[in-house]
């Protein structure tokens, strides 16, 4: 079986041709600017009014590039699908002056550019330098996605689905969505529109990472540890007993300090941490169905774990495949297989 995985961040996109019928050391795999990084750039070189079309996908440096457009006088255009890209409140999308236009609106008289968190033709090309040919039986993708719920904060939102999906512990495989997606997750339904045709396995990215982690092969022993992704917005670790995660905590990466960090793991492990200590921090928050106590080390990934250097506890990068970048992809990959 031939898997394509992509793993959407926010600095970069981690690309894997994988062929179940050869080792993952020996797949394709690329490590490429994220499409938010790309169609900021794009926006930065037109000066004048533009029309962004297509679908949601990550904001960050794309956010802040319309600002910029907006803020040189210039109009700015969206569809009902790619203004969800600033926020999902289309109101509040509205406030900042960009024009929202109705799905199928077409608008020949202004420069046009299409939003999209995958872009397949840009891969086939890019494959095909190399004499590699884009087939693929699966494809996974992983997207970071809050979720939207009128009158509910993102981070509560995002918090509260992860709780209520953690209700006994789970292997991180099945965070994984496949055939339907719920429609709250407005990014990951862009993907799933995207690749309506080829019936796609899409996952947040950092249970994706979460997952792959779980792959490296000296984790693959290890019955109680603490897995933790370290993104450029977003951390998230999980504590793990028996292959099945039994807590979570999720903060945001600036405000972590290697102190504070080696208190949250440690009370995690220990059960005794609470979702209003994490969420007053203004981290999204944290949930633990029973306590692991003691754990054999910390399991690292995420293009910031170097911050894990400067604290007490005993760090292990995971590498699936011997590759440290690939945590994403390889997630992707064992979450198809367990299909």
């Amino acid at each position: 079986m031939k898997i394509l995985a992509i793993d959407v961040g926010t600095g970069t996109q981690d690309i894997m041709l994988y062929d179940s019928y050869d080792s993952m050391e020996n797949a394709v795999k690329m490590v490429l600017p994220s499409p938010t990084k790309i169609m900021a750039h794009r926006i930065r070189q037109h000066h004048h009014d533009l029309f962004l079309s297509g679908e949601t996908m990550g904001g960050g440096p794309v956010n802040k590039a319309i600002k910029s457009h907006l803020d040189k006088g210039y109009r700015v255009l969206m569809n009902e699908h790619s203004a969800r890209t600033v926020r999902d409140d289309l109101e509040r999308v509205r406030s900042t002056g960009v024009e929202i236009v109705p799905l199928n609106e077409k608008h020949p008289e202004i420069a046009e550019l299409e939003l999209n968190d995958v872009d397949l033709v840009a891969i086939k090309e890019a494959l095909s330098n190399f004499d590699v040919e884009l087939d693929f039986d699966r494809i996974g993708v992983a997207v970071q996605d809050h979720g939207y719920q009128e009158g509910m904060g993102d981070r509560n939102f995002r918090f509260q689905k992860i709780r209520e999906k953690l209700d006994v512990p789970r292997a991180p495989e099945e965070f994984a969505y496949y055939g339907e997606v719920p429609p709250y997750f407005t990014r990951m339904q862009a993907v799933q529109r995207t690749l309506k045709d080829y019936n796609p396995l899409i996952m947040d990215s950092k249970f994706a990472s979460i997952c792959g982690a779980t792959m490296d092969p000296l984790v693959g022993e290890m019955d109680r540890f603490i897995a933790m992704d370290v993104g450029n917005g977003h951390t998230l670790a999980a504590s793990f007993m028996d292959g099945k995660i039994h807590g979570v905590f999720e903060h945001h990466t600036g405000i972590l300090t290697p102190k504070r960090i080696e208190e949250l793991v440690n009370k995690l492990a220990a059960g005794t941490i609470t979702h209003e200590e994490v969420h007053e921090e203004h981290g999204h928050g944290a949930w633990v169905i029973d306590a692991i106590d003691s754990y054999e080390c910390l399991v690292a990934t995420g293009p910031k774990r170097a911050i894990l250097a400067e604290t007490d506890l005993k760090v292990h990068n995971a590498a699936p495949g011997g590759d440290v970048m690939m945590t994403g992809p390889a997630g992707l990959i064992k979450s198809i297989k367990s299909l």
